[in-house]
């Protein structure tokens, strides 16, 4: 199965602390809330230096893909770019954001610790074959996804959801496998 996501059709909606907006991507179950999500992945906007909300019992993973983010835990601050790897970090720990020289975009995977976990896989340029129950590809560039013979053409920020299907991806990108 496959179901292209396009980020036309992304409503933008204002975080809870007005420090950016976000685009839901996919969440599973399909039309849950924040309460009763399994998973749930989305691409935001950081405008303005914030707390991060908290989210109990969550896990994050977040990738830059455009700008430059300061991210401050309580122990450590770690700078991000589009060039660093995915960064993983509990949603109910202290953090904030503060981007540098301009808006952030990223990608925000969240996952509820008790019931899944999520591994995000960076792809550049090459083709990736991906064997995973429920996979969500998330496009930063123009990307090429083949299903068996099926051929479809992803545009920036445009997302596939594939579950239970082998796909090759030719581009730029992250996937995203949940287990």
């Amino acid at each position: 199965m496959i179901a292209i996501l396009r980020a036309a059709d992304r409503i933008a909606t204002p975080w809870k602390n007005g420090g950016g907006i976000t685009r839901e991507v996919a969440v599973w179950p399909p039309n849950s809330n924040f309460d009763d999500f399994d998973w749930r992945i989305s691409v935001a906007e950081v405008r303005e230096a914030r707390p991060f909300s908290m989210f109990e019992g969550i896990d994050r993973t977040m990738a830059i893909l455009s700008g430059q983010l300061e991210l401050r835990f309580p122990e450590r601050t770690i700078t991000l770019d589009p060039r660093c790897e995915p960064l993983a970090f509990p949603g109910d720990m202290p953090s904030e954001g503060i981007p540098l020289d301009g808006p952030v975009t990223d990608l925000n995977v969240m996952v509820r610790r008790s019931r899944v976990a999520a591994r995000v896989t960076r792809f550049r340029d090459v083709t990736e074959t991906v064997a995973e129950p429920r996979t969500v590809l998330v496009v930063t560039a123009r990307t090429t996804l083949r299903l068996g013979d099926e051929e479809y053409a992803l545009d920036v920020l445009d997302a596939a959801l594939i579950a239970d299907a082998h796909f090759s991806a030719t581009g730029e990108g992250y996937a995203i496998a949940f287990s």
